[in-house]
This record gives structure tokens, sequence and C-alpha cells, in this order.
């Protein structure tokens, strides 16, 4: 009944059911011309990046096996994540009224997105799921305002660390 797939993915922008394609700062001109893809897809969240380097998740859960609450699942997510970037000495964080993973998120002008995270449920049937940053180009990141937020950076596991990790 559950499913975990870990992958990684060739270059790509996703664009979620409430996102702005506003936040999509690159045409499709230049995106075919540096082979990016783009699908606005049935997630929850705004625009996001999925590229090599980067390990994305996507748990098909059955919640009503657990539990019926997708603010819990959220949370349970980013937990994950918080442990995992310990275990390599990173402190990482939950930002107010942002999902996601995040570093500093209290310290303005300081604050990093690791991980995005973008659901989808039905009939408590698990959907889409986070994106780790371990050693992705963050270049990418330039050509959009990652999860339609303004002013705070996106950072990757190899950058907190100075170097990359298997």
């Amino acid at each position: 009944t559950h499913h975990l797939l870990i992958v990684e993915h060739p270059p790509v922008y996703t664009l979620g059911k409430s996102g702005d394609i506003s936040n999509l700062l690159i045409d499709e001109e230049e995106r075919n011309a540096k082979g990016l893809e783009f699908f606005k897809i049935n997630r929850g969240g705004d625009i996001t990046f999925h590229g090599p380097g980067q390990i994305v998740m996507y748990p098909i859960l059955d919640l009503e096996k657990f539990y019926t609450d997708i603010g819990k699942y959220l949370r349970n997510l980013e937990e994950i994540v918080i442990k995992t970037l310990a275990d390599y000495g990173i402190t990482g964080d939950r930002s107010k009224g942002e999902t996601g993973v995040w570093l500093d998120p209290s310290v303005k002008g300081r604050e990093r997105k690791i991980c995005a995270i973008g659901v989808r449920c039905s009939r408590w049937i698990t959907m889409h799921g986070l994106a780790l940053n371990v050693n992705t180009n963050l270049g990418y990141f330039n050509n959009i305002i990652p999860c339609g937020i303004q002013d705070k950076q996106v950072t990757s596991i190899a950058k907190e660390l100075g170097a990359e990790v298997d």
C-alpha cells in the first residue's frame, strides 16, 4: 500500500496549482536553449527547481493508516529532513508560516531554504513530496522566485559544508 520513490530529475521547473507564473523569470526560448523543462502540476506550493544533485522524495502513503492530518504530515516530512541535516552537522529549522526546511530562518538576511516541500493528498493518499538540495547547482534558482518567496536565499548541503557529499 505504501511506496517511497527517491529520484534525481533532469533540470526542470515545476509550478504548483496555487503558484504564480510571474515567479518564473525565464521565457520558453531561454529554457529550451538551456535544456530546461517546465511543467504546471497539481501539488501545493509555488514554483521550484528539480535537478541533478538534488534528492527528490515522493512518499505515496495512505494516511488513513496513520493519521488524517495534512499539517502533521508536512511537519513530519520537515522533521525527517531536519534529522538528516543534523547527521551532517547542519541545523535545519522551520520558518513560521512557510513549509519546508530552512537554515537561520529567524536571522534577517541569513534565511536560506535547503528543502522545498509540496504535496497533494486525495482520499488521504499522498502525492508529490520534498526536494532536498544536496550537491545542487544553485544557479538554476536564479531563473525563478523560489516558492514565490522574495528576498530569501536557497542553499545546499554542499554549499553549507564547503564540499560535495556522496
